[in-house]
């Protein structure tokens, strides 16, 4: 029997795709509409296989498959970003937009013939479902894509499925498919754009911010995986071990990381970030005041565990505490918009690169403080914290920090685009952190009616919404680089969708709604 929930959620993906074709309409959103139906069939074999315990890896419970819905993120951001920087006259990251689409593509079809391939009887409908999806897709990458970039799309391909081999056997039930495809195709992309542009410094392309994401993120994933190979052999417990760690991490990151980072801005990275810190007076005043919000946060955390009784070792902290934290983010978030874009930028990914290294001592219990935040965090837990790692609060700062990474901003001259896709930045904000806190706050303690197959209220979704809409309102208030060009109607389509899904969608909502929000916005 197919599942309710599924289905609505699917919808909710259809009419998005379709509202991108409708913009778009060329090969590429046709080949996204073949992409998702047969993503849509396949995502059913995926779930009958986690139910029965057939897949290779460990998934995360609780939870369908979300091929759909995860399969079309990245495609339908290289047509979004192709569009908007073809109209701009841009035509090296136009040809990175395709490669962005082509790559997502390839990707999810891989992805899907897994799940086919694997599947006992072989599913002949989905089969052909495949193969023509598959041949449109690749028929179309055959006469649009330079060897150049079809090599490109292969290397991403490749790293993809060896970083998959090794991540979800050393971290089994910290994913659903769906997440694995978001999440590490993410890591792969990132890592084969450091790879070529390291290659390829003398051209002098692209921002030092830019190259600073890259080489934080690859530097935080090769770490991850050095130290877990270590710690096969090791106990990571001991104080011995602990010193190891803390010692070869600074070896790694002023050995490796550092140079790296060098090669390809040409400067001292910690002289250069020093400087671009606080090159403003504007800029030391943002760095206070989110100091001052971090302490906030910290306290939070330390005051929930005092109430936490000795007898009541159980006890978790409830829904509207755990939205504390999105509150927190939003008053971090908003003013970096508004008054500093690049700082927000580079302050995201060094909270990113601090909270992945947190997570590092937690899980190995590397001394002094490994214990310590076990201790701490386990009070957050929630359902999708399943596995060994816990990830919700990295997915959140992703989730808010994606629009602002992703921003295309060789694509708009004046530093934001036109209508709608000048509130691309805000689009984490807005979905996670007014519509899904809104959503959880006000369904759980004045909701009444639920959406049918789901835990989830009409009147959280309703409200959601409403203060989405009251948000944007306030940003063209506050924000004056925001114009929306009379693009309204838009706008409230585009926030309803994505309302709808979160109160369907069974993946990580922090981190599948802001995109698809920056999708519909571009």
């Amino acid at each position: 029997m197919l599942n309710q929930p599924v289905l609505v959620e699917s919808l909710i993906v259809f009419v998005i795709v379709l509202f991108v074709h409708a913009a778009v309409w060329d090969r590429y959103s046709w080949c996204a509409v073949a992409l998702a139906v047969q993503a849509f069939y396949v995502q059913f074999k995926w779930d009958r296989l986690l139910q029965l315990g057939g897949a290779v890896f460990q998934f995360r419970t609780a939870a369908n498959s979300g091929l759909l819905p995860a399969s079309m993120v990245i495609p339908l951001l290289g047509i979004a970003m192709k569009e908007r920087c073809k109209s701009a006259g841009i035509v090296y990251f136009e040809r990175f937009g395709i490669v962005v689409a082509s790559t997502g593509m390839l990707v999810a079809l891989f992805l899907s013939v897994i799940a086919v391939g694997i599947t006992k009887p072989v599913p002949t409908n989905t089969c052909i479902l495949t193969g023509i999806a598959g041949s449109i897709i690749i028929y179309t990458m055959k006469h649009s894509l330079t060897v150049s970039e079809v090599i490109e799309v292969l290397e991403v391909l490749l790293i993809f499925v060896y970083l998959s081999m090794i991540l979800l056997y050393l971290l089994p039930r910290c994913f659903t498919p769906g997440e694995a495809l978001l999440v590490l195709g993410g890591i792969s992309f990132v890592l084969n754009q450091l790879i070529k542009r390291s290659l390829n410094v003398i051209e002098g392309r692209g921002d030092p911010i830019d190259f600073f994401l890259l080489v934080a993120v690859v530097g935080v994933v090769l770490l991850g995986l050095f130290f877990t190979v270590l710690f096969i052999f090791l106990d990571s417990g001991t104080w011995i071990s602990s010193m190891f760690f803390h010692m070869m991490t600074a070896v790694l990151g002023l050995g490796v990381i550092m140079p790296w980072l060098y090669r390809l801005i040409q400067r001292n990275p910690l002289f250069w970030l020093l400087q671009f810190l606080f090159e403003t007076q504007t800029r030391v005043y943002l760095l206070v005041y989110w100091t001052f919000l971090a302490a906030s946060a910290c306290g939070i955390v330390f005051y929930q565990n005092a109430k936490r009784s000795s007898e009541c070792k159980k006890h978790q902290a409830s829904t509207i505490t755990r939205k504390y934290f999105h509150f927190i983010v939003v008053a971090t978030y908003v003013p970096g918009l508004i008054y500093d874009h690049q700082l927000l930028y580079v302050a995201a990914v060094l909270c990113l690169a601090v909270f992945i290294f947190l997570e590092y001592m937690r899980y190995f219990r590397i001394k002094p403080f490994g214990q310590t935040l076990r201790h701490l965090l386990s009070l957050f837990l929630d359902e999708r914290d399943s596995g060994p790692l816990i990830l919700t609060h990295i997915y959140l700062l992703l989730g808010m920090s994606l629009p602002v990474w992703l921003f295309p901003r060789s694509c708009a001259p004046k530093g934001t685009l036109s209508g709608a896709g000048a509130l691309v930045p805000y689009s984490g904000v807005l979905a996670v952190g007014v519509g899904d806190t809104i959503a959880s706050v006000f369904g759980s303690t004045m909701g009444e009616i639920k959406w049918p197959g789901t835990k989830k209220t009409v009147e959280g979704t309703m409200t959601a919404i409403f203060a989405q809409i009251i948000a944007v309102a306030l940003i063209l208030i506050f924000d004056s680089s925001v114009n929306l060009n009379s693009s309204y109607a838009w706008i409230l389509a585009s926030v309803s969708l994505v309302s709808l899904l979160e109160a369907y969608t069974t993946q990580i909502d922090n981190l599948l709604l802001p995109l698809y929000l920056q999708i519909m916005f571009m």
